[in-house]
């Protein structure tokens, strides 16, 4: 049985923001031509390697082929990096992209760079496709208020706690995919219950600080506000995200919950008292309401 020819949209794609999208869209119209929409790119952690990286990556490898399936997408190869990072040009085209994704188009971003020491670019790129019979694409970049949208951009946002313009960029709300696990069950004392969700090793941690949310359950949408951080008052090992769901009071321990990021409400802080503690998330939950009726 013959393969099927692809359309392949090259990428790291951390965030699958506006500008992933418009090279992810360039390959999905490649479908009307009878090619099936791909994408070739590395897991989470290879972003730990680039120049920007540092902070993390953006989402976690079940989240981004999630948001590439929603843009289209038909055929994620997710290759190790260590695999693919010490080929030359010319192989990732020959072995890669012409024998392993059998591609007849490909599309990459203008900054797209490749082979060993990232030694190629788009130019080279059409170059290799006119040799190994696959039609080139170059994106131009997308670029907001003036500005071309990156994934450091975005992460610099997410960092300084500037969630609204971050999901501006990213074209839809930044959101945590975790496991709900059990925790110390202060909140459920204080009546306010809570989810908490981990960060997993080498994901980026938004400023620490209490957000909006929202949550869907049972396809139900409801407000909610989160704490990210090491909650300095009760104390945390590690950074988590802990949210309560506003007027929600089932138990999903064990069960991988979206938590979508609608704004930012305060630092995190650490409090003299429970009481204190009690009194604040109150406000919180109060100021969350308002956010998400704005």
């Amino acid at each position: 049985m013959e393969r099927k020819k692809t359309a392949v949209a090259l990428g790291l794609f951390d965030g699958v923001h506006l500008g992933h999208r418009a090279v992810l869209r360039a390959a999905c119209e490649q479908r009307k031509n009878g090619l099936v929409p791909s994408a070739f790119t590395f897991e989470p952690g290879s972003v730990l390697r680039k120049a920007g990286g540092a902070s993390g990556y953006i989402y976690g490898q079940r989240a981004k082929i999630r948001l590439l399936n929603e843009c289209g997408v038909v055929r994620t190869d997710f290759p190790p990096f260590d695999t693919v990072c010490g080929l030359s040009g010319e192989e990732f085209a020959s072995r890669i992209l012409h024998e392993r994704m059998n591609a007849a188009y490909v599309c990459c971003g203008n900054d797209f760079r490749f082979g060993r020491d990232a030694s190629c670019g788009a130019q080279e790129l059409i170059g290799f496709g006119k040799r190994y019979g696959f039609e080139v694409e170059v994106v131009d970049s997308v670029k907001l208020d003036g500005e071309t949208v990156s994934s450091s951009r975005i992460r610099e946002l997410l960092l300084s706690g500037d969630i609204t313009a971050a999901n501006e960029l990213l074209g839809s709300a930044y959101f945590i995919n975790a496991t709900v696990t059990d925790g110390n069950h202060i909140g459920r004392t204080l009546g306010f219950p809570t989810i908490n969700q981990h960060f997993a090793e080498g994901q980026l941690v938004p400023r620490y600080g209490v957000y909006s949310t929202e949550v869907t359950v049972n396809g139900r949408t409801c407000a909610a506000v989160t704490d990210i951080g090491v909650k300095p008052t009760v104390g945390a090992e590690k950074p988590l995200a802990e949210t309560h769901i506003i007027g929600y009071s089932g138990d999903l321990y064990g069960k991988s919950v979206d938590v979508r990021f609608r704004g930012f409400i305060r630092p995190e802080m650490k409090f003299g008292s429970l009481d204190e503690l009690k009194a604040q998330i109150a406000a919180d939950i109060m100021r969350a309401r308002e956010q998400r009726t704005t």
